[in-house]
């Protein structure tokens, strides 16, 4: 009998802080910023990156230190994961939470930290840093693709 993985036997709060960390796929999109509208609440992503993250291996430059270079990071915890609803569907935090497994690209499944690139659901390649950019110039940068799933559907 195969053993199962962790993330079906164990719900986020149960989860080692090694476990919680690994559920992130590496996509990058929780380092784009976005814009939301104060009359509706809709939250839309740009592909304007914050400016540690590495546009092609979409992860953070300084992840141990982020928060204090870039104040406003948000550390995804249990609490924040239900409060956020921006989160993109193929969030590994977003699946399991809802009851769901991850998708065949996600690295815990592949055992390949690039298979969320090739499936097309990641940030790489798409983004611009933030550095330099004026705040007001964000609406020009609004995209819909992290909230897409791609070519990434379940495999």
């Amino acid at each position: 009998m195969t053993e199962q993985p962790f993330w079906k036997t164990k719900t986020l709060a149960e989860m080692s802080n090694a476990e919680w960390e690994s559920l992130c796929d590496g996509c990058g999109l929780c380092c784009l910023n976005k814009l939301e509208d104060w009359d509706t609440g809709e939250v839309v992503f740009t592909s304007v990156a914050c400016k540690l993250l590495d546009g092609e291996s979409c992860r953070c430059k300084d992840y141990e230190n982020r928060q204090d270079t870039v104040p406003d990071c948000i550390q995804l915890t249990l609490q924040g994961l239900r409060e956020i609803q921006w989160l993109p569907p193929t969030c590994g935090y977003r699946l399991i939470d809802e009851g769901l497994d991850l998708y065949w690209w996600h690295p815990l499944v592949s055992g390949d930290p690039n298979t969320v690139h090739a499936a097309g659901v990641s940030a790489k390649g798409r983004t611009i840093s933030e550095e330099g950019m004026d705040v007001e110039d964000l609406e020009n940068y609004v995209v819909d693709w992290p909230m897409r799933l791609g070519e990434g559907g379940r495999g």
